[in-house]
């Protein structure tokens, strides 16, 4: 099978790709292209696939680039190819070098690339919650602009991730936000059993927003499509021993 890649006609003519599981060698639970090292998967399996994935952006596969990633704000500048044992604990990436392929693992959490195609600079993000709310999305603006970048430039992109219809959280998870702004109020909605619904691709939206940048979602949902997408939450409902990550990459 085939990889399938989503992309965005808004990161364009920036090389990039949101790839689904799709077209990968893992077998199991983790069927298809799991790319996450830090999983139970074989190791040659989960090489395999970040090799497609590599080749896909026609690059070498020590040109893709990646970090080890702690849900934090922490962002790293890249200009040169890393092993995977010296990827240092972040959670986003920029570079201004051509033919790296700056690339982050999800599953359940945000994907968001970033491109400023006037200045040749680029980024890639995880943003889970905690993360989105630490600041690591206006971290990596700051990090491209330190690089050359213009705010008014930059275009981020969302990718796959879970949408506010499947995610519910509880009572702590709500204050924890409003904790920091009593304005957060609106990424929630009443769910049921006393839960709520968090949106997390709109708090991402906003906070790119609120960096001056113009900010998109591709609407895809990981927990709604398991034939498409890996899904931490998921896996954990349906009490699977692991999870497949998915994989986003952007290059110059």
């Amino acid at each position: 099978m085939t990889l399938e890649i989503i992309t965005s006609d808004t990161l364009a003519p920036t090389r990039h790709g949101f790839f689904t599981r799709r077209g990968g060698a893992s077998s199991g639970i983790f069927a298809g292209l799991n790319c996450g090292p830090g999983s139970s998967d074989q190791s040659d399996s989960v090489r395999m696939n970040r090799a497609r994935v590599a080749d896909a952006m026609a690059v070498d596969s020590a040109a893709l680039v990646t970090v080890h990633q702690v849900h934090s704000a922490d962002v790293v500048t890249v200009n040169a190819p890393m092993a995977d044992a010296d990827r240092p604990r972040a959670d986003a990436v920029v570079s201004a070098t051509p033919g790296l392929a700056l690339a982050i693992l999800t599953a359940d959490c945000q994907p968001v690339l970033f491109a400023d195609p006037q200045a040749r600079v680029i980024g890639a993000a995880h943003a889970g919650w905690r993360g989105a709310l630490d600041g690591v999305l206006e971290e990596t603006v700051a990090a491209m602009v330190a690089l050359g970048a213009k705010r008014a430039d930059i275009t981020a992109v969302i990718g796959p991730c879970i949408s506010q219809r499947n995610y519910e959280v509880g009572q702590d998870f709500l204050e924890r936000f409003l904790d920091e702004d009593p304005d957060h109020t609106r990424f929630f909605a009443n769910g049921a059993r006393g839960k709520y619904q968090f949106d997390l691709p709109g708090f991402g939206l906003a906070q790119l927003r609120a960096a001056g940048v113009d900010a998109h979602w591709t609407g895809h949902c990981t927990y709604a499509d398991p034939a498409a997408f890996y899904s931490y939450r998921r896996s954990c409902h349906e009490r699977q021993a692991d999870y497949g990550r998915l994989i986003s990459a952007i290059r110059l």
